[in-house]
């Protein structure tokens, strides 16, 4: 799906790449704070450093923030994500290392993660498929890793048991952006992922086939 065009007035690459930066920081900090409805444009260029008038060199419309912040963060951590994926080891050792990884990038982007999941209801509609494009490469990502896993012989899982397992790692390792206030009490982020990746791999490992349905409960 083709990346939308946020279309600006400022001929120079580098500039526009820098003030969107500034843009995109300075929204994620308040919208964290106020909801993306409630902050303004007035605001947040106060909050990146320049006049609502360099603001809208940059951009068009207040969803273009959004927009550019969502797609910042999905970049960044698909990136980031790339790096922790180790494939040269063996399948295991890669899931686990994928699943470290995950989640220190939910720490550490803890602020940026929240934003965008609760926001991306609020894009425009020619936005948000190209967003949403962005999770399932990340989901992507974690399909490899266990397709690494059952070409090693590690893991015995099908097509369609991949996707599954790819979105639940991937929203296992989101839950620590969005439960650290229950979890930071009792655990170090590095315990936490400790702890994931070894009950995930243990539960593939050791999980068994699941048997035929029975009819009468087919369609429940």
């Amino acid at each position: 799906m083709a990346e939308k065009n946020v279309q600006s007035t400022v001929k120079d690459e580098a500039l526009i790449k820098k003030r969107r930066d500034q843009l995109v920081k300075a929204a994620v900090s308040l919208i964290k704070i106020k909801g993306f409805h409630r902050t303004t444009t007035r605001e947040i260029a106060r909050a990146a450093g320049f006049s609502i008038g360099t603001l809208y060199e940059y951009i068009r419309t207040k969803e273009d923030v959004l927009y550019l912040v969502c797609d910042d963060i999905y970049n960044k951590v698909s990136s980031r994500l790339k790096t922790a994926i180790a494939l040269k080891r063996d399948g295991v050792l890669s899931l686990k290392e994928a699943i470290k990884g995950c989640v220190n990038i939910m720490d550490e982007m803890q602020d940026e993660v929240l934003v965008m999941y609760q926001e991306a209801k609020s894009l425009a509609k020619d936005a948000l498929p190209y967003v949403l494009n962005k999770e399932m490469e990340m989901v992507g990502l974690f399909e490899e890793v266990l397709e690494h896993g059952v070409a090693s012989g590690h893991f015995q899982l099908t097509p369609k048991e991949k996707l599954f397992y790819a979105h639940h790692i991937l929203v296992q390792c989101q839950m620590w952006a969005f439960r650290r206030w229950g979890l930071a009490p009792r655990f170090t982020v590095r315990e936490f992922a400790d702890l994931l990746a070894e009950t995930i791999v243990s539960g593939l490992i050791n999980r068994e086939k699941p048997g035929p349905v029975d009819p009468e409960l087919r369609g429940r």
